[in-house]
């Protein structure tokens, strides 16, 4: 894990914020555990508006389990810890600067659409909805519909402004009025076979 830069917007802190409080207020998010959600940036090689704008990488295999078993081999997938030595079960990642380049909806919708991904247990695994397409379920449609009603659920619990109000500035906007847009960079976890 990277610590952030001083001097400068502080988006993983910021972004923090915003997802614990929508955890807080929306019923639905009430089940995710913030403390073990890691949140990290990275910088895209272009300023383009396709592409990935954000993910959530799972730090444990289905239902959980920290090991799993393929092709007669253990593999555990690369711890990430906090600063206070706690494993992190998430990792959640945006893609600057085109995720803060979205309009202001799609930056909330993005955030919800990832934070529903997290398992109704908060173990590490994701959100399965179904067999064969298990993140999005049968229909990315009803998905983003169902993403939609959560931003409206908990924008009617009425949050603090202060805590979103960066979103209505895209990532030009912010380094000029900061002199930058710093963080804390994680680089992905991967597979690793436990001997």
């Amino acid at each position: 894990m990277v610590a952030p830069m001083n001097g400068g917007f502080d988006f993983t802190h910021h972004i923090r914020r915003l997802c614990e409080d929508m955890v807080s207020r929306a019923e639905s998010l009430r089940h995710i555990d913030m403390t073990r959600v890691a949140i990290s940036f990275s910088q895209t090689r272009s300023a383009t508006k396709t592409g990935i704008f954000a993910s959530l990488t799972p730090l444990r295999f289905a239902g959980g389990a920290a090991h799993s078993i393929r092709r007669g081999r253990k593999w555990e997938i690369q711890k990430v810890i906090d600063v206070n030595g706690r494993s992190m079960l998430y990792l959640l990642n945006f893609y600057l600067p085109r995720f803060l380049d979205l309009a202001f909806r799609e930056k909330l919708e993005t955030v919800v659409h990832e934070l529903w991904h997290v398992s109704p247990r908060c173990d590490g695994d994701l959100r399965r909805l179904g067999q064969r397409k298990y993140a999005h379920g049968a229909s990315l449609k009803k998905y983003d519909a169902h993403v939609k009603m959560l931003v409206e659920e908990w924008l009617s619990r009425n949050p603090p402004e202060r805590l979103y109000a960066f979103l209505y500035d895209d990532f030009r906007r912010l380094t000029m009025e900061h002199g930058r847009v710093i963080g804390t960079k994680i680089h992905a976890p991967k597979m690793v076979r436990v001997d």
